[in-house]
């Protein structure tokens, strides 16, 4: 017996600190006009030194759980999608279960760069279908102003901090309709933090040449997003059998607004159905959907009924897309 999925529950953590592009022309050669143009983003939010994966994810949790009506108790996974989790193990998704009281979850991260997402709420999806969970935890969470270098003007201009949590549960009406993953190992290189793993283990020297950053090739990143993105949504709706003009809204990974412009226009879905956040989150990689999506929800841009896809792409390289139906 297949069962039906939804998202029954939301939450998000936001750092209260604020980083301004007029903060970043003090800290390297840029200007407010340079990095609006090309990028979208006006700001972003930094966590404090003493903040980690874990922490954003135990709080948006709890408001997902709260909002679902449920107790801690009655969650019966954690996943939590991150490149930037508390350390390398155990799982931030076990550091969150112990945190919230979960006692009788399971818990894994995935590591998928800003598709985590997706991928999460894919994975956890078959879960529910196949009637093994009734009560999962996706939570999309990084710190990328950990593993930015506030040196290179390239990369420091574009991150932000951030993650947003969603409860997925068996329902009686279908929630996630479609799911569609998919990954370009051969991008590999293009988006990476290249040392810190068995590759290329912590050194002095590793240190000294700054990398335990994040490295991206950003042309090819961006060659990469602008086919990817629109791809992702065409196979989701084959799969689905649904067509475009049955969708309601888009939410797109928040990682550069010419990107989102450029997959809306190719895809023929007007900039007005299309959630932004990046003005003043910037790229939170993992938590930029979840967050656009709360928050969209807060602003009633979307309401109950509404067919919405989620899209994204990200380190892998990795890119997929979600169909849900919103039952908030």
């Amino acid at each position: 017996m297949k069962y039906n999925a939804g998202i029954t529950g939301i939450g998000i953590s936001i750092p209260k600190k604020v980083l301004t592009n007029k903060d970043l022309e003090n800290m390297v050669e840029t200007s407010d006009e340079w990095i609006v143009s090309r990028t979208g983003i006006k700001e972003r939010r930094i966590a404090d030194e003493n903040i980690a994966a874990s922490d954003l994810s135990t709080e948006a949790a709890k408001e997902a759980i709260l909002m679902a009506g449920i107790d801690a108790k009655d969650v019966d996974l954690i996943i939590v999608t991150t490149v930037t989790p508390d350390m390398l193990y155990p799982a931030t998704a076990a550091i969150v279960q112990n945190n919230i009281g979960a006692v009788n979850a399971a818990a894994f991260d995935v590591s998928a760069g800003c598709t985590g997402f997706i991928y999460g709420v894919t994975i956890a999806t078959q879960f529910i279908e196949t009637g093994f969970y009734k009560n999962i935890l996706v939570i999309g969470c990084d710190l990328l102003s950990k593993v930015t270098d506030f040196t290179d003007r390239n990369t420091c201009v574009l991150f932000g901090d951030g993650c947003g949590a969603v409860l997925i549960s068996r329902t009686e009406e279908k929630g996630i309709i479609d799911e569609y993953i998919m990954a370009d190992g051969s991008g590999a290189d293009f988006l990476s933090l290249p040392a810190g793993g068995s590759r290329m283990p912590s050194t002095i020297e590793t240190v000294n040449k700054r990398l335990h950053y994040t490295f991206m090739n950003g042309p090819e990143v961006f060659k990469f997003a602008v086919k990817a993105m629109p791809e992702a949504v065409t196979k989701l709706i084959e799969k689905s059998g649904f067509n475009l003009s049955s969708i309601d809204y888009l939410i797109p990974h928040q990682a550069n607004i010419r990107i989102i412009e450029s997959a809306a226009k190719r895809l023929g879905i007007s900039m007005d159905n299309v959630g932004i956040t990046l003005d003043k989150y910037g790229n939170m990689s993992s938590a930029s959907i979840p967050v656009t999506l709360y928050e969209d929800f807060k602003n009633k841009k979307i309401k109950k009924g509404d067919n919405i896809i989620l899209v994204g792409f990200g380190a892998g390289l990795t890119y997929g897309a979600v169909l849900i139906k919103w039952m908030l």
